[in-house]
């Protein structure tokens, strides 16, 4: 019987766990435990429309994990609720916590989908448990409600598309404010895509400020918040909302497994370096960048290549995407992206992002996707 052992209960984690038990149903001589400190997988690709009130009910942005798994016999899988401690990887076990205590955990196979979390205070990523999460949505949804004035900082994909969404909903009742460190949005892309991406922001009224950043943030008396930006000028805002740096949740991994940004290092099978047994995908990995395309392909390469060592086949090594490929959402009625250097029509994103992808959760909790 070997031990496959799955830490976290995103999507990354989620989608191997249904592919490995799919795929090896008729092996039998394994079982997989998912190891997740939320009850209920968040839908966060759809966070950018899911932070305004009144958009997404709850019941698109979260389903609970282990009702996806029923289906399988309990010596097959264990779901439990609880979170990564530390990783021992020459005895071959991980510490995790729950609310009955502390407890040790022996694997043959360990995969690390532990994912990330972002600055800030917004809800793109989870927050650690489901009902943290939903707290901490909700908050926010309010405070974007009774907000006057809005700032958002990046200057990249999740800061339009939140841009977007709020200038498509308020953008001639609220004053919200795009702030960007560099010379244009949505650098690294196309230039017709920051052109158009631009054009249609201004469109929704959203006041574009290039070439700045925000370097401090003080709350005042009345709640409001004091951005001070890089060219000395300070704004006074009501809701400020950051969208850039993404932090793994790697703390549990020795640090000899990390690289400078606390990202696992992976050899080109995805294997944590330097071990024989592990494995990292997804946001905690340090390959290819944070985006659903890349954590799909990595968990369905994983998935392939862990059958084939339960039934001691040939296993290939992992092949990046070396074409970047991007598509977001600005508003409900216009979007954009590309593909290396060409630029995807407008009409195939708004129809393709047109519900954020929340019609696929149920399918990927269930595994009926897979």
């Amino acid at each position: 019987m070997e031990n496959i052992v799955i830490l976290g209960g995103s999507y990354a984690g989620i989608s191997t766990a249904h592919r490995i038990l799919k795929q090896a149903s008729k092996t039998g001589h394994f079982k997989i435990t998912l190891v997740s400190p939320n009850t209920d997988l968040y839908w966060n690709m759809a966070s950018p429309r899911g932070i305004l009130p009144d958009q997404i009910p709850d019941e698109k942005l979260f389903q609970p994990i282990a009702a996806g798994f029923s289906k399988y016999p309990g010596h097959q899988f264990e779901f439990i609720l609880a979170t990564a401690e530390s990783l021992d990887v020459d005895a071959k076990n991980v510490e995790i916590s729950s609310l009955e205590g502390n407890q040790v955990l022996s694997y043959d196979f360990l995969i690390l989908a532990t994912g990330s979390r972002t600055i800030g205070g917004a809800p793109f990523k989870g927050l650690g448990t489901t009902e943290e999460t939903k707290d901490q949505l909700h908050g926010f949804q309010g405070r974007v409600k009774k907000a006057k004035t809005i700032v958002v900082a990046g200057g990249g994909v999740t800061s339009v598309e939140v841009a977007g969404e709020l200038g498509f909903e308020y953008g001639r009742g609220k004053n919200i404010i795009l702030i960007a460190s560099g010379p244009s949005l949505l650098e690294g892309t196309p230039s017709s895509i920051s052109k158009y991406a631009t054009k249609e922001l201004q469109n929704l009224k959203i006041d574009i400020r290039l070439s700045t950043r925000v370097v401090s943030s003080t709350y005042l008396s009345s709640s409001q918040q004091e951005l001070t930006l890089a060219t000395g000028e300070t704004l006074t805002t009501d809701l400020y909302i950051p969208t850039f740096g993404l932090t793994p949740n790697s703390s549990y991994i020795p640090a000899k497994f990390l690289n400078a940004q606390k990202y696992a290092i992976v050899n080109t099978y995805l294997q944590l370096k330097e071990t024989k047994d592990i494995w990292a995908i997804g946001d905690v990995s340090n390959v290819e960048n944070s985006q659903f395309i890349s954590c799909d392909r990595q968990s369905a390469y994983l998935a392939k290549n862990i059958v084939a060592l339960l039934r001691d086949g040939l296993v290939a090594p992992y092949k990046e995407n070396t074409v970047p490929f991007m598509g977001l959402q600005i508003g409900k009625k216009a979007g954009t992206g590309h593909r290396g250097n060409i630029k995807l029509p407008t009409f195939v994103i708004v129809w393709a992002r047109k519900n954020l992808f929340t019609d696929r959760m149920k399918s990927t909790v269930d595994g009926s996707g897979f």
